[in-house]
């Protein structure tokens, strides 16, 4: 057996070990008061996630797809019989028998569990992939790159600024892994100009990731942990609208992208005062791309006119998607080419919420954890680290939906001490925040991925840039919310 695969085998058998263990276990083990059988199963699926998602045995999207399947089967209405039938539970007729059927309540309505996958969030995302999907085909996106990174003109200090603020407009609307790959190919022929030892080509490849990461914060569909932090919030009963939550983000958004630009010009000072970036090719005309332009400019206007217009951001996200494909802009073969395992990344992760909230499970925690005992500066920031050190190693995707149901139910339990500073929403963003700045290895992020493929940066180099960005943007990020959070949400 190769040594891909022997890893691989034991990585799986760790975590079939860890979920038995937790599923079988006696019930007074977890220390949760009244825990009944169906909370101890999603306690063990929780655990499986946790586990799949941070060992990458199988891809992100497999395990999500696994969670839903697992559930369907053993804690849904529609499930294995034998597993959710008190009548058929062993002993039912006794004393006994009874009390074990009652542990079997909690059951989860299976279409609660499949509508996971058309969740409102996951259409929002869909509506954004389609419309970077039309946007890349039509050449719209290298048109609207041209003409933005012309606004800054050939100095290479402020031609580095124009490069990354118009990588994180892109993000906010674009896949940050099609955004990066767009403007890597705008960069490749300045590489090629640039003497060996320009240590301005570090930044110019390490702006890839930067823009592209910090970018998507400024969005609820410029990266799915905002999504993921949305949809929860809003199952919670919280609701935040797209243009509010760009009012919110974007000032931070661009409070850390210029200071992360002093950061690479002082750390990767230019050599060369002048630099040229040359940017072939452009939308094709005809009357496919004035379509794409009204209907880009309708869809954004309708996000941010949510209030005025009454038809929240989910439900704007399909209209691009109709609109194109009433137009034959979008094919069949272009649906095939959208990023369906992110769509199912990130139902996994509501799956998981669903369970949790429909089980009794969050409440159950929420009951035997004592909250009011915690520090709450400890546990937001404490939380932010932790999400965003996974988010380091795994995908912010999988860290944002591993954590964030885990958040909702802390910050249920401690209502009161985070009313000053914004409430649940305000924890809840925060995780969402600290998933997106992590970008310290190539392995953190596919913008960070595709920057190190360039190979003009190390490492070392990336760790270090990483690092320094990633504090200042949790610095910002959590001094914000702790000392506007109370206005802002």
């Amino acid at each position: 057996m190769p040594k891909e695969n022997l890893i691989k085998t034991i990585k799986l058998l760790v975590v079939a070990i860890v979920t038995l263990t937790l599923w079988f276990l006696p019930a007074e083990t977890f220390g949760i008061e009244g825990l009944t059988i169906i909370q101890q199963r999603m306690i063990a699926i929780f655990a499986f996630a946790a586990l799949m998602w941070i060992v990458e045995a199988v891809p992100a999207w497999v395990t999500s797809v696994l969670i839903i399947v697992v559930m369907l089967f053993t804690v849904s209405d529609s499930g294995i019989a034998q597993l959710i039938d008190p009548a058929g539970y062993p002993g039912a007729a006794t004393q006994e028998g009874a009390k074990g059927a009652l542990q079997l309540a909690g059951l989860i309505n299976y279409k609660e569990i499949i509508a996971a996958f058309a969740d409102p969030t996951v259409m929002l995302f869909m509506g954004g992939f389609v419309l970077a999907l039309v946007a890349s085909k039509s050449g719209v996106d290298v048109t609207l790159a041209r003409a933005l990174l012309g606004l800054f003109g050939t100095n290479s200090k402020v031609l580095l600024l124009g490069f990354m603020l118009v990588t994180a407009v892109f993000s906010m609307f674009v896949s940050n892994t099609a955004t990066a790959a767009m403007m890597l190919t705008f960069l490749a022929p300045v590489f090629r100009t640039l003497p060996e030892d320009e240590r301005g080509r570090v930044a110019l490849a390490l702006a890839i990731p930067i823009g592209c990461n910090i970018g998507g914060i400024a969005t609820p569909i410029g990266t799915p942990p905002n999504g993921i932090a949305l949809g929860a919030l809003k199952d919670a009963g919280i609701n935040i609208g797209f243009l509010d939550w760009m009012l919110m983000m974007t000032p931070l958004m661009l409070a850390i992208l210029v200071l992360s630009w002093i950061v690479l010009l002082v750390v990767y000072r230019f050599k060369s005062p002048t630099l040229e970036i040359k940017i072939e090719g452009g939308a094709k005309k005809g009357w496919q791309t004035t379509a794409i332009y009204i209907v880009l400019i309708m869809t954004i206007a309708l996000w941010c006119g949510e209030k005025i217009f009454g038809i929240n951001s989910y439900v704007v996200a399909l209209f691009p998607v109709g609109a194109f494909t009433a137009l034959g802009i979008v094919t069949s073969e272009d649906i095939k080419k959208l990023d369906w395992p992110v769509l199912w990344m990130v139902a996994g992760g509501f799956a998981l919420g669903t369970g949790m909230k429909k089980s009794g499970l969050a409440e159950a925690l929420v009951n035997s954890i004592p909250f009011a005992e915690w520090n709450v500066f400890a546990v937001v920031v404490g939380a932010g680290l932790i999400c965003w050190l996974l988010s380091t190693f795994i995908s912010n995707s999988a860290s944002a939906a591993l954590m964030v149901p885990i958040l909702v139910t802390v910050g249920t339990g401690m209502s009161e001490q985070l009313a000053p500073f914004g409430g649940v929403a305000m924890l809840v963003v925060g995780l969402a925040l600290s998933a997106s700045f992590a970008m310290a290895l190539p392995i953190s992020t596919p913008p960070n991925a595709i920057a190190y493929s360039t190979g003009l940066v190390k490492t070392s180099q990336m760790t270090k840039i990483g690092l320094i960005v990633g504090a200042i943007a949790l610095c910002l990020a959590y001094g914000m919310l702790f000392t506007l959070g109370s206005v802002l949400f």
